[in-house]
């Protein structure tokens, strides 16, 4: 049986695995300001996908969903620094670039869909 697609679950996950990721950060100054910054935009955007199932209006899903999106963008732009510096595992940085550009794309999707 093929298994349902589920964007939550998925959201869920890449925050989880971010979580996870950030504790392998160095603990100096850099690895904890990048790694902050990390896991409050990888969690931030399945939280913000959480109220975006929520929203009151077409107009409140789309600013939700719109939320979520920049929050995705700025976990990617912060897993591309981490790899610069040499920071983290890099197939677990390439992992992570890959899932998050594929919620980038599904997201993106879907407010150019409700609009």
């Amino acid at each position: 049986m093929l298994k349902t697609y589920d964007l939550e679950e998925r959201l869920v996950n890449f925050a989880a695995e971010i979580a996870l990721f950030c504790k392998t950060i160095p603990n100096d100054l850099t690895g904890q300001y990048y790694g902050h910054q990390l896991l409050r935009s990888g969690g931030g955007s399945a939280l913000n996908f959480g109220e975006m199932q929520g929203a009151q209006s077409d107009r409140d899903f789309k600013n939700k969903a719109a939320i979520s999106l920049k929050e995705l963008k700025e976990s990617r732009i912060n897993l591309k620094i981490l790899a610069k510096i040499g920071y983290g595992e890099d197939s677990k940085i390439e992992e992570l670039l890959d899932e998050v550009e594929q919620l980038i794309r599904i997201i993106a999707t879907i407010i150019k869909n409700k609009g």
